[in-house]
This record gives C-alpha cells, sequence and structure tokens, in this order.
C-alpha cells in the first residue's frame, strides 16, 4: 500500500497498523494513554459516518426491540406457552432481535460474568498480550478487530474469543484465570437460553421443538467477550461495523451502557440494555434453514462515548457438523410448491471463505446462497 503525504507526516496506513497491532495495546490501550484523536485508520468514510445521525423527527417517539417475558413458558394451562411462541414468531419474522426476560439465569450469574470479561480487559498489559493473536481456526485468542487487516477501517473494541464445542477441543486451563469459572459456567447458561429460544422458534413454523437441536446447532459455540472503552472521537468511527451474524443463533449478555443498534426499516433503532435481560437475534444460517421465515438483521455498535466502558458477551451458535463435511439448506418440511427453497445448500468452508474474505458484511450468507428466480 503506499503512502500519502499529508503535509509533512508521510501516513502508510498498513506500517501504522502493523504497529499498533504488533504492540497489543488495544483499543483499551490507545484509550488509556490519554489521546485525544484517533489513529487515522480507525476513521470511517463520510458516508457511514452521515448515517450515526439520528433520522427520527422530533416528534417521533423513540422505538426500540420487543422484550419477551418467558417465565410462563412451561407453566399450564399451555396457552402460556403458545402466546409466548406468538411473541417470538413475530419478533424474530419482523425485528430478527428480541429480549427475553425471566429466562432461568440468575442475576448472580449475569452480573459475574460481566465482571469476569471486563476484568480480563483490565489487567496490565503484560498478562494480557500472551492470548493476543490471530489466525484462523478454534482456539483462544485476544485482539482488536478479527478482521483488522482485511476491514475498510477500523472499530474501535477489543475482543476476547473462545471457541467452545470444537476439535481440538479446550481444555479450562487454558482461559485466563481472571475469567475461567465464568467463562465455563456462563457456556452452560447461554446454551440452556439458546435451546428453548430455538425450541420456541421451530414451534412457531410448525415444526417439532427439538428441530434446531437435530441439526447440533447447539454443538457448535463462540463466546465473544466484547470490551468498548471510552473513545475520544466517538463521531469518527464505530464499536462494530454493521452487520449480520452468519450463525445460526446469537444470545448477548451486556452491561448498562448503551450503544448496540438494530436495523428495522430505513431506521437504526437503539437497543436500550434491560436489567436481567439477554438479547437474542437470528443468524444468516437460521433465516436460510428457516427459508427465509425468520429474518437476520443489519446491527452495529457505536463508539464508546462514556468514560464507562460497555461490555458485551456474545455467544454464537452454529451447528458443529459443519466441522465434517455435512452441508445445509432450508428444511424439507418448509419448501413447497407453492414455497419453493430460496437458498442453495451450502458448506462450512463456504462459509468460513467468505469471513475470511471478506469480513464483517452485509447479508453475506443470505445474499451469497439465494436463488435466482
Amino acid at each position: 500500500m503506499a503512502a500519502e503525504n499529508i503535509g509533512s507526516y508521510k501516513y502508510n496506513r498498513m506500517e501504522e497498523m502493523k504497529e499498533f497491532d504488533e504492540s497489543k495495546m488495544g483499543a483499551k490501550g490507545l484509550s488509556d494513554s490519554g489521546i485525544t484523536s484517533i489513529p487515522r485508520f480507525f476513521i470511517h468514510s463520510q458516508e457511514t459516518l452521515a448515517d450515526l445521525k439520528p433520522r427520527l423527527k422530533p416528534s417521533q417517539k423513540p422505538i426500540t426491540i420487543p422484550i419477551i417475558d418467558l417465565s410462563n413458558m412451561n407453566s399450564s394451562p399451555p396457552a402460556h406457552r403458545a402466546q409466548i411462541v406468538t411473541q417470538v414468531k413475530e419478533a424474530a419474522t419482523t425485528w430478527g432481535f428480541f429480549q427475553v426476560t425471566n429466562h432461568g439465569v440468575s442475576q448472580s450469574v449475569l452480573d459475574s460474568t460481566i465482571k469476569a470479561i471486563k476484568s480480563f480487559h483490565e489487567k496490565p498489559h503484560e498478562t494480557k498480550s500472551p492470548y493476543y493473536k490471530r489466525g484462523k481456526g478454534p482456539g483462544i485468542r485476544y485482539h482488536t478487530n478479527d478482521d483488522l487487516f482485511r476491514a475498510r477501517a477500523a472499530t474501535w473494541h477489543d475482543t476476547l474469543q473462545v471457541f467452545i464445542g470444537s476439535a481440538p477441543h479446550i481444555e479450562e486451563e487454558e482461559l485466563p484465570e481472571v475469567c475461567r469459572k465464568e467463562v465455563v459456567e456462563w457456556d452452560v447458561w447461554a446454551r440452556m437460553v439458546a435451546e428453548m429460544v430455538m425450541e420456541l422458534l421451530s414451534e412457531g413454523l410448525g415444526l417439532e421443538a427439538g428441530k434446531l437441536k437435530e441439526l447440533t446447532l447447539s454443538g457448535y459455540r463462540v463466546m465473544l467477550g466484547h470490551y468498548y472503552p471510552w473513545c475520544p472521537q466517538p463521531d469518527l468511527t464505530l464499536g462494530i461495523t454493521s452487520h449480520t451474524d452468519n450463525g445460526g443463533l446469537t444470545v448477548l449478555l451486556q452491561n448498562q451502557v448503551g450503544g448496540l443498534q438494530v436495523r428495522h426499516g430505513d431506521d437504526w433503532v437503539d437497543v436500550m440494555p434491560v436489567h436481567g435481560g439477554l438479547v437474542i437475534n437470528i443468524g444468516d444460517f437460521l433465516q436460510i434453514v428457516y427459508n427465509g421465515e425468520y429474518k437476520s438483521v443489519q446491527h452495529r455498535v457505536l463508539a464508546n462515548s462514556s468514560k464507562e466502558p460497555r461490555i458485551s458477551i456474545a455467544d454464537l451458535f452454529s451447528p458443529s457438523d459443519w466441522q465434517a463435511s455435512g452441508s445445509h439448506g432450508p428444511l424439507p418440511e418448509l419448501v413447497s410448491p407453492e414455497k419453493p427453497a430460496l437458498y442453495r445448500n451450502f458448506t462450512h468452508r463456504e462459509v468460513l471463505q467468505l469471513f475470511y474474505d471478506e469480513g464483517l458484511v452485509n447479508k453475506s450468507l443470505v445474499d451469497k446462497f439465494k436463488l435466482v428466480s
């Protein structure tokens, strides 16, 4: 990449990104250093930045994603569950995002998980840096922007990434000690919530409750422990760029610092943190296997303008047989002459190739695998 002359300053984007990456300081290190302006490779295009402005008129009331109470899911009469199934179906169809409360996970578990991920990111540089790495495949990685060298601009966040339920198996001792116990425990609870929601989603389309479990959808899991430090110029960058999740289902735990936004129609809608709530969103894989009945939607995170860091823990669920040679496509039960298949079958290798070629992009799987009518 050719260098640019900016006044008397010679700017080489690739060299500056490499220098930053090799420092292993992360966005938090930059924030803690006392900088008043962000490095140029974090600055986004005017087109992207213009879209950060609120589009609601002053007279319009703010809207947010649906909030669904799961407390009566398994109680009598059965009408309670049927009502929740209807709410989940509507939210997954019209929003692709919703929050669940009374999901069975105690507040103490939620709080301890957030605290543990925060503690890891706030450890001294020499404690975190051994985990700082890039590359493909399973394992434990800490980094700033998984797609740093592929994206058009970097985003203001650091991540502890843990592949769970993958081969080779990760031993508990490999996890950072400061969050080891909490990560292992949270995986159990997040999986419980995911499988509960998967049942409701399947029932909403008239399928057997265990249909997604048959597809091993909770077998392959990636935990992303994000840390969004204070940003000195939040109007010039993003926390995470607009994208859809390419897996099946995501369970998101977040602290009370906002920033997550969901695309709904022509607007970006703030996802306000709900105490004790968990955010659920549909991934591209589910949109495809459910033949377009449910929608994965674009979402992003704004750069953090608060001195308090934003913490979020996203657990992404995908089929474990992706690790084999299996392929997936729309479920036969949802395909008919009246509703033909909208997408072709695809393999895990194709999914990985798309991500490592293109990084976080909008609707990558859905657009690539859509059949031309």
